[in-house]
């Protein structure tokens, strides 16, 4: 399904649902959009699909809800500076995106509820106790696990047979875990399937020289795993993964209408519709920690015609059979 379609079908939900009756007194819903900047696109697209959600459920800011929206463009700094204005606001409920957005506000907080969208391995990060009792004050929508972050070379393998190790482009300062994550995923590779590699980058300005490293390293991909950091800079890494000859795939949807390659993973605007029944069943008094944690139900494969072209690749059927959308 296309953006402007779940946007379109979002919209037709909040008009045909009536708001349900509140009980009068506004409540206050913080908004900490860790990986986006307010000029983002795709982040003003998971805004208004929170709005949308919520209207569906009865809220409508001004009415009966008060928002205090924060936008940190993936800079831990300003993650941390937007989570600590949140909490002294004291909200109903918190909800939250990116996983260093969730361990910011876990430090300034234990006792307002949280629900997060697009979190990597609450368990293991220790965010929650378990995904079906999360405990605590936290719960939310998690977004990819290690089996999934397996699957990414395998389909870009489809489309650069050549394929034969995987680069993992990540902010150390911001996604530790991938670090982890590797050792994990070496340790339990198949024989036949792509290695992976680290590709760190601890700041933006050595995003160029990581990505030339990679690519001097023949039959290299680059894969780009949910990060604040990287996602903000999407098309940057679009241009030079292109510029370098460098077939690559990212969790982002809208990396490949970027000039990515190709992007494949959930889809980011129903995780954030869905967040909004969360937060309305916590405004009228659920605990948090007794909602399971929920994972993502619709994926999204889109592949980038131009780029491939550019790159010297054929689209195989095996590819345009699953693809959502093929950009020419």
């Amino acid at each position: 399904m296309r953006r402007r379609d779940v946007l379109a079908g979002l919209g037709a939900t909040a008009v045909a649902w009536p708001a349900r009756a509140q009980d009068g007194r506004m409540r206050r819903l913080g908004i900490l959009m860790g990986g986006r900047g307010a000029s983002d696109p795709e982040g003003q697209a998971r805004l208004a699909a929170v709005r949308a959600g919520l209207a569906e459920h009865g809220w409508t800011e001004g009415r009966n809800l008060e928002i205090e929206l924060r936008w940190a463009a993936g800079d831990l700094g300003r993650i941390k500076a937007a989570a600590a204005e949140i909490v002294a606001l004291k909200p109903d409920v918190i909800l939250a995106n990116a996983t260093p957005a969730i361990g910011a506000l876990i430090e300034v907080t234990k006792t307002i509820p949280i629900v997060f969208a697009q979190i990597v391995d609450p368990v293991g990060l220790g965010y929650v106790t378990s995904l079906a009792r999360p405990g605590g004050n936290v719960t939310g929508f998690t977004f990819v696990d290690l089996d999934f972050i397996r699957k990414w070379p395998e389909v870009l393998r489809e489309l650069a047979p050549g394929l034969d190790r995987a680069a993992l482009l990540f902010n150390p300062a911001t996604t530790p875990f991938y670090a982890g994550f590797l050792q994990t995923l070496e340790a339990s590779r198949q024989p036949g399937q792509v290695p992976f590699v680290a590709a760190p980058v601890a700041r933006l300005e050595d995003l160029e020289s990581v990505v030339a490293d990679v690519a001097s390293h023949a039959g290299a991909g680059l894969v780009i795993p949910p990060n604040p950091l990287i996602g903000a800079h999407r098309g940057r890494v679009a241009a030079l993964a292109t510029r370098h000859r460098l077939p690559s795939i990212a969790v982002y949807r809208e990396y490949a209408p970027d000039g990515g390659l190709m992007s494949y993973g959930p889809n980011s605007l129903d995780i954030f519709r869905r967040s909004t029944n969360y937060i309305d069943r916590i405004l009228r008094g659920a605990d948090p920690g007794e909602l399971p944690v929920q994972a993502p139900v619709t994926y999204e494969l889109v592949v980038n015609g131009r780029t491939a072209r550019e790159l010297g690749l054929a689209i195989p059927p095996s590819i345009l059979a699953r693809a959502d959308e093929v950009i020419e």
